[in-house]
């Protein structure tokens, strides 16, 4: 079984309706955890302390969609 991890991270938008970050430079990085609902209590903690701020946004990546994305594509390959 392979594992299923999960990035946690935010910061300012452009826009409130869009996902362009005013500053990636200040992108706050919560952490990578070992489940969805791991992700959800640290997003869900991210958030509400931001609340105050329209632009402010937090999102969940899953980092293991992005593996499996990768390992497809090496297999597809053929060796030189």
């Amino acid at each position: 079984m392979s594992q299923r991890l999960h990035l946690v991270f935010g910061g300012e938008l452009t826009d409130p309706s869009g996902t362009q970050f005013k500053d990636p430079e200040a992108i706050d990085l919560v952490g990578i955890f070992p489940s969805y609902e791991a992700a959800y209590d640290a997003w869900k903690s991210q958030a509400q302390r931001t609340v105050d701020n329209a632009h402010m946004r937090y999102f969940i990546a899953n980092i293991h969609r992005l593996l499996d994305e990768e390992k497809d594509t090496s297999a597809d390959t053929e060796p030189t």
